[in-house]
């Protein structure tokens, strides 16, 4: 499910700004960017966000703005003398050149500039800490909204599916009359040229209309239909229970189609499957 939550706190001389982003994904794939913090926070932070969100594509970053500009960048003064004048007199033995090129090459070498630890003391990271889980929090609520409205879609989807499984039951009754009507008549054709059984005959006939029959599949489609919003509505977490519910409900539809025999019938049988599908496209998306 996708989710945004944000929140902002302050430590020492910067605004740090936390924002958590979540995208739709089958496991749990975290991706924490965060600056100068304490590294044995890290396995607490991942093990809280593995707790509350359950799955998703995760990613967590902080920005920090100073207050004082002034103060945002250190100079290491004493270990960028030293390396210039190593590199100036390595330079100077083999009649090398010095030019100012040198200069930003040794501001990018590690600890020559220097900013403050987002987090310098315990209570920095407890700030930190509480300002997470003011983002955490938020994009659970957004996942929530967002898991309302698909709630709402897929009821309708349900609903639609079981109007127009009542839509079969007057036409069902006809195609059995038919269908009857149909064989007598072939068979009528054929009493004159060949004996009939007619003791035979009409086991036959019972046992044919029986496999035709699609009774037991609408009691069972509509119970599927019936189960399918109740778990939706009444337990948590369970997207790949609806998942194996809509299997069920496109098995029985399919049963349906096939032993219809009727145009009429095939026509509902194919709105029912474009139903379905949409029911299908949305479950990835829920936990």
């Amino acid at each position: 499910m996708t989710g945004y939550g944000k929140a902002s706190c302050r430590v020492g001389n910067k605004t740090a700004t936390i924002e958590v982003r979540s995208l739709n994904s089958k496991n749990l794939d975290l991706y924490i960017k965060i600056p100068n913090y304490p590294k044995d926070k890290e396995l607490q932070l991942r093990n809280h966000l593995a707790q509350v969100l359950d799955r998703g594509k995760v990613e967590v970053s902080f920005s920090a703005e100073y207050l004082d500009v002034s103060s945002a960048v250190t100079l290491n003064k004493d270990l960028f003398a030293k390396i210039y004048s190593e590199i100036r007199s390595s330079l100077q033995e083999v009649d090398a050149p010095v030019n100012s090129d040198i200069v930003p090459a040794i501001l990018r070498l590690p600890d020559v500039l220097t900013s403050d630890s987002l987090a310098k003391d315990p209570s920095d990271w407890d700030t930190i800490d509480a300002a997470i889980h003011l983002a955490v929090d938020d994009a659970i609520s957004f996942r929530a909204a967002e898991g309302q409205t698909l709630a709402e879609e897929l009821e309708k989807r349900c609903k639609a599916i079981s109007n127009l499984l009542k839509d079969i039951a007057p036409l069902e009754e006809n195609r059995i009359a038919v269908l009857k009507d149909k064989l007598l008549k072939s068979l009528s054709d054929l009493q004159d040229n060949i004996a009939i059984d007619h003791n035979r005959l009409e086991q036959e006939l019972i046992y044919y209309l029986e496999k035709l029959d699609i009774t037991e599949e609408k009691v069972r489609l509509a119970n599927h239909l019936s189960y399918f919003v109740s778990t939706m509505h009444n337990e948590s977490k369970q997207g790949r229970k609806l998942g194996f519910i809509a299997q069920e409900i496109g098995r029985e539809i399919n049963t349906i189609g096939s032993k219809a025999s009727d145009s009429a019938i095939q026509k509902i049988v194919v709105q029912m499957k474009d139903e379905l599908e949409k029911i299908k496209e949305q479950l990835s998306n829920i936990l």
